[in-house]
C-alpha cells in the first residue's frame, strides 16, 4: 500500500503544479492584454491631445500682424499697458548705470568749435558727415575731407591704428572699437566703445547703421516658419546654441551657418517684395525686409558680456519681429519693456521653444511684444538711442571741448 500512497501523493502534487502553471499563464495573458489595452488607451489619449492642440492652434493661428494689433487693442489697449509700465513712461526715465550722461554741460565747454577729421572707416555711415549745431553754442565739424578739416582738433580712426607718437600741437587721436574686451592703447588719446567705462560711449542702437537698407515691413508673417536666423560667422559657442534651439522650431537659417535655405539671395526669391527698383540687390541690403516676414528672430551675441548689445538685437526690433535673445546679462537696460524673449529666463531649450510656439499661436499675447512701439513706451531704450552712433559727433566734440 505504501507505493500506492506515494503515487497518490505525487499525483496530487502534479495536479497542483499543472494548476499553478495554468494560473500563471492565465495571469500573464491577462496582464499582457491589460498592458496592450493601456498602451492602446495611451495612444488614443495622445491622439486626442494632438487633436485638441491642433484645434487650439487652428483657433489662435494668425499671420496678419495688423489684425493681431487690433485684437490686442480690444483686449488690452495702450492705457493698461502704460499703467503696467508707468515707472518707464513720462518725461524722465531713470538712467541705468550702464549709460553715460548724454547731456552736454555748457559750463564746462572750453571751445566753441571742434573739428574732427575721420581718417579711416568701414561701417561708419557717410551721412554722419556734417557740420552740427550741438547746443550750448558748440559747433562740430565731422568730415572725411582733409581739405574741409585742414586744422582738425582730432583725428578719428576706426580701422587703421592711430600713430604711436603725437607731437606737441598735433591733433588728438581718437580710436573707436565697439567689439568686447577692447581697452585704450597708449596711442589713443580718446577711446570710444560700447561700454560706459570708455571716454565716450557709442551703443549699437542707432538708426544710422547701414541705413541704406530696405526697411519695408511685411504686414503678414510666414505661415509655416516661425524663426528667422542669419549668421555667417560660425563661432563654436554660438553655433552650438543656435543648433540646439533651432532643432526644436520651424526656422529659416540664412547666411553660412546652419543654412537651410540655399543661396544667400534666397530671401529675395522668397519675398520678391523686398526687391525694389534702383536698390542694391544683395541679400544684406534687404535684411530688415526679409526678417519682417517672421514672427521671431534669433539673436545670439558673439560673446555674453555686460552691455555688449549689438545690431543683432536692434535689427530685429527695427524689423517688427520679436528677438529671442542670448547675450548680455543686462540687456533689459537697453531695450523697451516687453519687447524681447530673454532666453536666460528659461530652464531649458525645450521650455523656451514651447513658449515661442505658444506665443506664435496667440495674437493678443504676440501683439503685447509690439505695444511699446505703438503706445510710445520706450523705457530704457531711450538711453540706448541717446548714446548711439547717431549722436556720437556732438558728444565727442563736447568731450574734446571740455578736455
Amino acid at each position: 500500500m505504501a507505493p500506492l500512497a506515494g503515487y497518490r501523493k505525487w499525483g496530487l502534487l502534479g495536479s497542483f503544479l499543472v494548476t499553478a502553471v495554468v494560473l500563471v499563464v492565465f495571469l500573464c495573458h491577462t496582464e499582457s492584454r491589460r498592458e496592450q489595452e493601456i498602451f492602446q488607451d495611451a495612444e488614443v489619449l495622445e491622439e486626442q491631445r494632438k487633436n485638441r492642440m491642433a484645434a487650439v492652434e487652428e483657433k489662435f493661428a494668425f499671420h496678419d500682424t495688423v489684425d493681431a494689433f487690433r485684437r490686442w487693442d480690444e483686449s488690452v489697449g495702450c492705457s493698461r499697458f502704460r499703467q503696467s509700465f508707468r515707472n518707464l513712461t513720462g518725461d524722465f526715465v531713470p538712467r541705468p548705470p550702464c549709460f553715460q550722461d548724454p547731456e552736454i554741460k555748457c559750463s564746462k565747454l572750453r571751445k566753441k568749435h571742434v573739428g574732427i577729421h575721420v581718417k579711416s572707416w568701414t561701417w561708419i555711415p557717410d551721412n554722419l558727415e556734417n557740420l552740427y549745431s550741438c547746443g550750448c553754442g558748440l559747433s562740430c565739424l565731422w568730415t572725411k575731407s582733409p581739405v574741409l578739416a585742414d586744422k582738425p582738433d582730432a583725428l578719428f580712426y576706426e580701422w587703421n591704428k592711430p600713430p604711436v607718437e603725437r607731437k606737441p600741437g598735433d591733433p588728438l587721436r581718437i580710436y573707436i572699437d565697439i567689439e568686447p574686451q577692447k581697452q585704450r592703447a597708449p596711442a589713443q588719446d580718446i577711446f570710444v566703445s560700447y561700454h560706459h567705462s570708455s571716454d565716450v560711449q557709442a551703443t549699437y542702437a542707432g538708426a544710422l547703421f547701414h541705413n541704406s537698407r530696405n526697411y519695408y515691413i511685411s504686414p503678414t508673417k510666414n505661415k509655416e516658419v516661425l524663426v528667422y536666423w542669419s549668421s555667417s560667422r560660425c563661432l563654436p559657442e554660438r553655433q552650438e546654441t543656435a543648433s540646439k534651439f533651432l532643432a526644436l522650431v520651424n526656422h529659416h537659417s540664412f547666411g553660412k551657418c546652419l543654412n537651410n535655405v540655399g543661396e544667400r539671395d534666397a530671401a529675395l526669391e522668397m519675398y520678391p517684395e523686398c526687391r525694389q527698383e534702383g536698390q542694391d540687390q544683395q541679400w544684406n541690403q534687404h535684411l530688415h525686409c526679409a526678417m519682417s516676414h517672421y514672427k521671431f528672430a534669433l539673436a545670439i551675441e558673439n560673446t555674453r558680456t555686460e552691455s555688449y548689445v549689438t545690431e543683432k538685437l536692434f535689427y530685429a526690433l527695427d524689423a517688427g519681429t520679436i528677438p529671442i535673445y542670448f547675450g548680455a546679462p543686462n540687456v533689459m537696460d537697453f531695450v523697451p519693456p516687453k519687447s524681447i524673449i530673454l532666453a536666460s529666463e528659461f530652464s531649458s531649450m525645450e521650455s523656451l521653444a514651447e513658449f515661442v510656439k505658444g506665443l506664435a499661436q496667440d495674437p493678443v499675447r504676440y501683439a503685447e511684444y509690439h505695444a511699446w512701439r505703438r503706445c510710445g513706451v520706450t523705457g530704457n531704450y531711450y538711453w540706448a538711442r541717446a548714446l548711439s552712433l547717431d549722436s556720437l559727433p556732438c558728444r565727442l566734440c563736447a568731450w574734446i571741448s571740455r578736455n
